[in-house]
């Protein structure tokens, strides 16, 4: 059966066979014993994967189908869903890691047969990792709750190994994660099978009558805050796991792709093989997740430093525990209100590294699924501006500590809840929008946050650290305090200076290294010698005014302004010397000639005849190493990308390397240089390899850049325009006329390089003048 009901795409029969679909549409027309379409829409049709294969094999079209797009597509075309049949592998995948010989006595003889041994040998491996279900609480008899939140989560990588284990147990045999007990009391639909992680988010209904999630107490007063660690750790019999050995029938369908997972970690290791797929999904469905950069996950486990126990109650994809250090006898907990997405994590997770893991689904604010933890570390990255966070429902929960948060301050809600889940001293860091650090409607929480020294750090990371791209994230640091502090401070910083003209994000090291020194000795000595407009430390006095901003900007100095004078001299004395350059540079006039009337060729057919090669990009490869975007084509900067980990080989840019962006409609080519040598080719972008002996790379760059030229190679869409490069033309001249072009062009692109150079040296002069002026440390001349 079964291999039967995966569906490929056009774009997937091209990946398969290494063409473009243009060429798939060809085939459909010319060839009439090409495969019927199964599904799918008139205008996108799918495909049996089966039926395509043999296709393109009887015509010679599939001598070598790499193992990982051939496992990639019977993921995606699964009929139960992609996140369905990822479920099912990563629990293949955690067998094959932590009791290889079982998997191979299972997968021995035919589909039916490994269909129905394989729960029982996934019960060996889930039970002991995830622990068993609860009695009682079969696969539909747990109560459910409103999943209000978005998901999130990370870039793919990262590196661990698991543990063999012991089977303890025999939970019901069925793929289903259940949301905790105590939810709000109004159940939701289960997602189906094959629901992927959009349809785990149900909407609550208009009306809702449900219970608090905690019983509230006699009198509305928090709970003495000694009294918390009375419990160190929660009962995980009495939390339903993330992830249940799927049953039989369930798994006769995955048969032939939990087949090319085994071959595919026998290949890479089941790790890295569940990393390449979560990566792949995540790639193809971007709007459906908000990822946490793996350099902010690592910052923000930094902070929380070394711990035995973490909690991420909004742990997505699990970026946050992933990026902790390793410890022995390490417990990894994490809750998602997505079921699919819960499962995924635990999985990931326990395939990473060797701790205990223990995952829940569940709306965390309602019906937590951890209520007796004290765990060492918080690590969240809660959803942003939800309204419908439970404030009607919640009104009375002994979480509230520090006050009731009002409707418009879930983020609040979600600090209070990291607190009360962290034992005494223990660290919690949270990712918060700006706002929260000065609406009013938060201030009297704040003001408590401080007077009980809980609040100990807000740190405002650059534009672009993470999403929504467009504002400055803010790192909340608390820490659950044992008693009042005496004279309590609060450390403030802003390192919004290493934000870079580029999409890939800030200078992660020299944030990483300013925010760390700066909490590292705050944290050892309780205040912090002032760095203007870095960092300081304040005492909380200083800040309990009427409206309690703790927004770093409005609280630091500015930088040291003693040699501000000095450094815009030197600025205009750079543009000065840039605008003399440009003047030199300027073209000569230019002479009038008639339109010529050369013999032309495309990219396509110079490609075929081998005088280039052509490649397009987006994957991380192995290797961190900087990634070339459009938009540093575009604007003729430096890489300034990133892109996941992938055991996809990177394209890797070479000097005299022609790179060509597809997308915007602009006419734009760039030859890569020494510097630009090495970095890895980004999305949306084509490279071109001349050879040297048959191309001048600055005649091919040149030509591609003409305005007609790129007119009749795009194709047009309702809200963009794509270039086909393999339709830009360039006339067939000889070697030495092609340089003598060259030199030429790169004249211009030196040109045009020096004024990009003085525009921007000219805004520096301009923005720091206004600085000077405005803050005292530049004085009028007198003109």
């Amino acid at each position: 059966m079964q291999d039967n009901a995966t569906e490929v795409t056009a774009a997937g029969i091209a990946r398969l066979a290494g063409v473009g679909r243009a060429a798939v549409s060809n085939w459909r027309r010319r060839h009439a014993d090409f495969p019927k379409p199964v599904g799918g829409t008139e205008t996108s049709p799918s495909f049996a994967l089966t039926e395509v294969e043999a296709w393109l094999r009887k015509q010679g079209k599939l001598a070598e189908v790499p193992l990982r797009e051939r496992v990639w597509q019977q993921l995606a075309g699964h009929p139960e869903g992609p996140v369905t049949a990822l479920t099912h592998a990563g629990c293949v995948l955690l067998l094959i890691h932590d009791r290889p010989t079982v998997w191979l006595k299972v997968s021995a003889g035919s589909d039916v047969r490994l269909a129905a041994m394989l729960p029982g040998a996934l019960e060996e491996v889930l039970v002991p990792r995830f622990g068993a279900v609860p009695k009682g609480r079969g696969a539909h008899g747990a109560r459910g709750v409103h999943s209000h939140r978005g998901v999130h989560g990370a870039a793919a990588g990262g590196a661990a190994s698991g543990v063999h284990a012991q089977s303890t147990g025999s939970p019901e045999p069925t793929v289903h994660t259940e949301p905790p007990r105590g939810g709000a009391g109004a159940a939701v639909n289960t997602p189906p099978p094959g629901g992927g992680a959009e349809t785990a988010v149900n909407t609550p209904p208009a009306t809702h009558t449900a219970s608090p999630v905690h019983a509230p107490p006699a009198v509305n007063s928090p709970q003495p805050v000694n009294a918390r660690d009375s419990v160190n750790t929660p009962d995980p019999a009495n939390t339903p796991p993330a992830v249940h050995a799927p049953a039989g029938p369930q798994l006769l369908p995955s048969a032939p792709l939990l087949r090319g997972a085994a071959e595919l970690a026998a290949e890479m290791g089941a790790r890295q093989a569940f990393e390449f797929l979560l990566g792949r999904h995540l790639d193809a469905n971007p709007r459906q997740y908000t990822l946490t950069p793996a350099e902010l996950a690592g910052l923000m486990a930094d902070l929380a430093g070394p711990a035995r126990t973490f909690l991420d109650p909004a742990s997505g994809t699990g970026a946050l525990l992933r990026a902790v250090a390793p410890r022995p006898d390490q417990e990894l907990y994490a809750q998602d209100s997505a079921p699919d997405l819960a499962a995924l994590t635990a999985l990931r997770l326990a395939l990473h590294a060797r701790s205990t893991v223990r995952g829940a689904a569940g709306d965390t604010l309602r019906a937590d699924a951890f209520p007796e933890l004290r765990a060492d570390a918080v690590l969240c990255h809660p959803p942003f501006n939800e309204r419908n966070w439970g404030h009607d429902d919640l009104a009375y929960d002994p979480r509230w500590e520090y006050g009731f948060p009002a409707r418009n301050e879930s983020e609040l809600a979600w600090v209070q809840h990291a607190l009360a889940r962290l034992r005494d001293r223990g660290t919690a860091v949270l990712l918060m929008p700006p706002a929260a650090a000065s609406r009013r409607s938060g201030r009297r929480i704040r003001a408590d946050l401080l007077r009980r020294g809980a609040l100990r750090a807000v740190i405002a990371l650059p534009i672009g650290a993470a999403p929504p791209y467009n504002i400055p994230l803010h790192l909340w640091v608390l820490r659950r305090p044992d008693k009042a502090p005496a004279q309590p401070e609060v450390l403030l910083a802003d390192t919004g200076q290493y934000a870079t003209e580029g999409r890939g994000g800030p200078d992660w090291r020299a944030v990483r290294e300013a925010v760390l020194d700066a909490w590292r000795a705050f944290d050892r000595a309780g205040t912090f010698e002032e760095r203007p407009g870095l960092a300081r430390s304040l005492p909380v006095i200083d800040l309990l005014d009427d409206d309690v901003d703790l927004a770093p900007a409005r609280h630091l100095p500015p930088p040291t302004a003693a040699d501000g004078g000095d450094s815009l001299t030197s600025l205009r004395e750079r543009l000065g010397e840039t605008l003399r350059l440009t003047a030199d540079l300027t073209p000569p006039p230019a002479d009038p000639a008639r339109p010529a009337r050369w013999p032309l060729t495309t990219v396509g057919e110079l490609a075929r005849g081998g005088a280039l090669v052509m490649r397009t990009g987006g994957n991380g490869g192995h290797a961190r190493v900087p990634v070339l975007t459009d938009h540093d084509v575009l604007a003729g900067t430096a890489p300034s990308g990133a892109l996941p980990e992938s055991d996809e080989e990177a394209v890797l840019t070479e000097p005299g390397d022609v790179v060509v962006p597809v997308l915007g409609g602009g006419s734009v080519a760039r030859v890569i240089d020494d510097a630009t040598g090495g970095a890895a080719l980004g999305r949306n972008l084509v490279l071109l390899r001349p050879d040297p002996a048959a191309l001048d790379p600055w005649f091919l760059a040149g030509f591609l850049r003409g305005t007609a030229n790129n007119r009749q190679a795009s194709s047009y869409a309702s809200t963009a325009t794509r270039l086909d490069v393999r339709r830009l033309q360039l006339p067939r001249l000889a070697l030495d006329e092609q340089r003598r072009y060259g030199a030429h062009f790169r004249a211009l692109d030196d040109f045009e390089r020096a004024l990009r150079q003085a525009g921007r040296l000219g805004e520096q002069l301009v923005r720091g003048m206004y600085d000077g002026l405005t803050d005292g440390t530049v004085a009028p001349a007198d003109r």
